[in-house]
């Protein structure tokens, strides 16, 4: 065989394994891009129209506006239990409002004990935070008979009711460290483990009612610029 020809059909072998090779690369390639292209087309935004329809959708929106509707009525009622605020009470009002609500915690104070004045800074900061809780003060000096029926000796002293029964108290200082400067988180923390005060604050709760808030506020301003484009 001729020298040359077998050089050239080597030559032509070698360069078709070449092509071959690079036609494979170039299909990979390409399937890639589909795959990437795919993959980017799925983390696109869903058409308004198509989630305003969307039989789920509307399920779970109904769902959490009659949630918000039950959690707001139910806030109406607490606030018209005393929720929500730091109230003094008198001894005649004293057993309606210890059994009128599941969580109730009550200061017995003295007007002109230094100490008492500090609890009731902390309390009524405290009182609008944990609406399921009541948060009341009474006049010790007032209320004598209770002051006997439950054994109060020291002053400040928080009693701490739960379905009208008395189940612990903070006497003093004590659990605070026996100091004045005490925080209202330390206090916070004291009552949340007591379990006189949910976990879960108000403001958390008016954060979610925000979120859902903006939310429809941003799905109708997306449908007012879809119909002012028609």
């Amino acid at each position: 065989m001729d020298p040359d020809a077998v050089k050239s059909t080597l030559s032509n072998l070698a360069f078709g394994n070449v092509m071959a090779a690079a036609a494979r690369d170039y299909q990979k390639e390409i399937v890639a891009k589909e795959k990437a292209q795919a993959a980017s087309a799925s983390h696109e935004e869903v058409d308004l129209d198509e989630l305003l329809d969307d039989p789920e959708l509307e399920k779970l929106h109904a769902e959490r506006i009659a949630a918000l509707k039950k959690e707001v009525e139910k806030r109406e009622v607490l606030k018209r239990q005393g929720h929500g605020e730091y109230r003094e009470i008198t001894e005649g009002d004293f057993l309606g409002e210890v059994t009128g609500s599941e969580k109730v915690i009550c200061h017995f104070y003295h007007r002109e004990f230094y100490r008492c004045k500090i609890m009731d800074k902390h309390l009524k900061t405290l009182a609008p935070v944990y609406l399921g809780t009541k948060f009341i003060k009474l006049d010790a000096e007032n209320a004598p008979f209770f002051v006997t029926k439950l054994g109060i000796k020291t002053l400040p002293c928080v009693i701490l009711f739960k379905k009208g029964i008395a189940v612990d108290r903070l006497v003093g200082f004590q659990d605070l460290g026996s100091k004045d400067d005490f925080s209202t988180r330390a206090l916070e923390n004291i009552l949340k483990m007591k379990g006189i005060i949910d976990e879960k604050k108000k403001d958390e709760d008016d954060e979610d009612d925000e979120t859902d808030m903006s939310m429809n506020r941003r799905i109708r301003s997306s449908t007012a610029q879809d119909s002012d484009s028609e």
